[in-house]
Order: structure tokens, then sequence, then C-alpha cells
């Protein structure tokens, strides 16, 4: 994928890690295809386009990229579903590595800026996959809450983009608002 944005853009200045998923493994019996899978996907794949990101920044001499990982609020605090907690994990993860990178790009005196958007509950098809054999259960989910919508990601992501280079925007936390 990166060998074919440098043949036709010349490299990546911007990199937006949105890849995610989830698998309803729980801890005390998931299974450990399911957990990998998360893992593979939510953490190692971040990594790795984080990194080929970097080394196509690095190489052209960009010092004003962006790197954006697309987390979670769950990726903050655990909530109380246990079908959730793996996923949890692996989201905790993007957490830790997003500031990891932030440190790391800081001590390579590099002005590129990394960036957490975690939202909460988005109206997307995510829990009806997550659901898939239980689709009331999926459906319960965003009666609790006035769900956000794609653009209200898109709208943070724009922001942290468009802020000036001195700033660093670290984590944006955004979730809906509870049901009147």
């Amino acid at each position: 994928m990166f060998a074919a944005i440098k043949e036709q853009h010349k490299g990546v200045d911007v990199c937006i890690n949105n890849a995610g998923l989830a698998h309803p493994e729980l801890l005390l019996n998931g299974k450990t295809s399911g957990w990998k899978n998360m893992m593979d996907v939510n953490v190692l794949a971040l990594s790795i386009c984080t990194r080929e990101a970097y080394q196509s920044m690095k190489e052209r001499n960009v010092d004003d990229g962006h790197i954006v990982n697309i987390n979670g609020m769950c990726g903050h605090r655990v909530i109380t579903n246990p079908d959730l907690h793996f996923y949890t994990a692996t989201k905790y993860a993007v957490t830790a590595l997003t500031e990891g990178l932030r440190q790391g790009l800081r001590a390579e005196n590099s002005h590129i800026r990394a960036t957490c958007i975690s939202p909460g509950l988005v109206e997307t098809e995510f829990l009806s996959r997550f659901y898939k054999d239980n689709p009331n259960k999926a459906a319960g989910a965003y009666s609790a809450y006035k769900s956000l919508e794609v653009t209200d990601v898109a709208n943070a992501v724009t922001y942290v983009l468009s802020a000036p280079p001195h700033v660093q925007i670290g984590d944006v936390q955004m979730q809906g608002t509870e049901q009147v």
C-alpha cells in the first residue's frame, strides 16, 4: 500500500489510522483467534501504518506531517459490557501508542504531530457487525444515547489538521448526549 502511495503521490504527509474491529470474545472464555484478529487490526496494523507513514515523511524531509489515530472512548475507560473488554484493551493500546509516538517524535526533534480522536458511540455498522447474532442488542445500544455521526468524527479530524503548526492536540474525546 505504501509503495503504491509513494509511486502515485510521492509519499504520505498525513496518515489517518481508522481501521478497527471487535468480536464479542469474553476474557474468561473467548476465542484466541478473535483476540488475535483484534490485536492484528487494532494494534499491529495501526503501528505498521504509523511506522511507514513516518518513514515516508522522514525520507522526504516532511517535518509538518500529522498522524491521527481514530481511537475511542474505550481507550480511556473500561465500560461494564464484558463483550467489549478485550476490544477495550486494544483501544487502551492505541492511547499508549499515540503518546509513545508523540514522545518519540519529540525525541527526534520532529514537528510531525500525533493525535488521538476518541469518539464514543458512533452511528455506523460497527455494532450490527459486532452483534450480528443479536440485532436487538445492537439496536438497544443506540437507544440510550444520541449517537455521534460520522461527520462529527470527520469534523474533529478536520479541526486537528487545521490547527496551526505550533498547536499539538493530543486527544479529542467526544461522545453523544443522553436521550431525554
